[in-house]
């Protein structure tokens, strides 16, 4: 699509400050998560944070949040207002579907029209972070999300430690760069467990290899993230992590994540 064409698409003005995507190559890996616990933990920091979900077709940031079952108002019949969990605003399709077994299906050129739609028709306010939980790969959403935002600030790319993994996160971070998109970072989620009896280390899908690859392809590390059941849990039960856990190691080492993610944008430490 030419740039002439695309900047009729483009909004006039991003609803927020800062704009975040949170991307992966593949599924399976904890990106929702990730997404979920850093919208939580930049405004739990005071921070105006909104968190888009635009995974249409396995929308997972309701489940996560606790907000399954919840219902958009529009006070004037044209502009809909967010959900919110605390100070977060959040808007996702699944708040918009009559049962969640619905299928969403949809082709580009509509996601296109229903991503920006969500940025444009919501009562977003005036944000200091938008936090954008893409699919997996790199489609149509991130596409979509990438041309629309003027000057995005940047993306936080997740991934395990496993070549499996690591090998489609290459991809994403290409996606990047051909977009002139900066990457903030790579984070290397599922890196190793610590049994919780004896405070022995297990490395069930090998560690490092995330870090390594950020090396290789030139790219910010922001850090290691590893096995804890309490986050199964906590997202089976609709309980951030970062909201609930908050004196947790893992809280503490994700709250580190944030921190270096925070200074990384304010100071123009991008690339």
């Amino acid at each position: 699509m030419s740039n002439q064409k695309m900047a009729q698409y483009s909004l006039e003005k991003s609803p927020a400050d800062k704009s975040i995507l949170v991307l992966s190559g593949k599924g399976g890996v904890g990106k929702s998560t990730v997404a979920a616990n850093l919208a939580i933990s930049l405004s739990l920091q005071g921070y105006a944070t909104g968190l888009l979900d635009t995974d249409f077709h396995g929308p997972s940031i309701p489940k996560l949040l606790g907000m399954e079952g919840t219902k958009l108002t529009s006070p004037d019949g044209k502009k809909l207002n967010p959900a919110e969990l605390g100070s977060l605003k959040v808007i996702s399709v699944d708040f918009m579907l009559s049962s969640r077994t619905d299928p969403v299906i949809w082709r580009g050129p509509m996601k296109m029209n229903v991503i920006k739609q969500l940025f444009e028709d919501v009562n977003w306010g005036e944000l200091d972070y938008m936090i954008v939980d893409c699919p997996p790969g790199t489609g149509d959403e991130p596409l979509s999300v990438v041309q629309l935002i003027p000057e995005p600030t940047g993306a936080v790319i997740v991934t395990t430690p496993q070549e499996m993994s690591l090998s489609d996160v290459r991809r994403s971070i290409q996606f990047c760069h051909a977009l002139k998109l900066p990457v903030l970072g790579v984070i290397e989620n599922m890196s190793g467990f610590v049994c919780p009896h004896c405070n022995e280390r297990t490395e069930l899908f090998g560690s490092g290899g995330g870090e390594e690859m950020a090396s290789e392809m030139g790219v910010p590390f922001l850090g290691r993230i590893p096995i804890e059941p309490e986050i199964v849990s906590s997202g089976d039960s609709g309980k951030p992590f970062a909201y609930h856990y908050g004196h947790s190691q893992f809280a503490k080492d994700f709250e580190s994540i944030v921190t270096d993610i925070i200074e990384k944008v304010t100071s123009d430490k991008v690339r």
